[in-house]
């Protein structure tokens, strides 16, 4: 998949996946996640350049690698291999905002969440505050 120069991934759509991938976790990608994705690729400056057009493409990427067998593996192999380190602590944050956008987390996302952890290498004390910073701004 990643050989062809066209489905390489940029540190943005990376976070575009893990952002979608939070969403569709729980198998119901709700409205807030929606606008919180939206928002996010709107208003943060790491999207300054980014085409709002990819959010389309990289969305179908992770529903159509989630329909896999090991999707999930393969999906954080692309993440992994396209997102620089230094953006792991924003992809991890920004997957907590669309989690807490709806108010409440599922299993399936908190289980995500745990993965991204992981597999993204986040620091325990480092995660505790991230996560402590999205709940903090979804107060409702």
């Amino acid at each position: 998949m990643t050989n062809d120069p066209s489905l390489a991934l940029s540190a943005q759509d990376c976070l575009v996946a893990v952002m979608v991938a939070v969403s569709a976790s729980d198998e119901d990608i709700g409205t807030t996640e929606l606008i919180k994705i939206q928002t996010a690729v709107n208003l943060l400056p790491i999207f300054a350049d980014f085409d709002v057009d990819r959010i389309k493409t990289v969305s179908q990427m992770v529903f159509d690698l989630f329909e896999q067998e090991d999707g999930l593996d393969a999906l954080f192999g692309l993440i992994k291999e396209a997102l620089p380190d230094r953006l792991n602590e924003t992809a991890y944050a920004l997957a907590c905002d669309v989690a807490a956008a709806d108010g409440t987390l599922e299993e399936a996302e908190l289980r995500i969440l745990e993965e991204i952890r992981y597999e993204l290498e986040i620091d325990r004390l480092h995660a505790a505050a991230i996560e402590r910073g999205a709940r903090a701004r979804h107060l409702t």
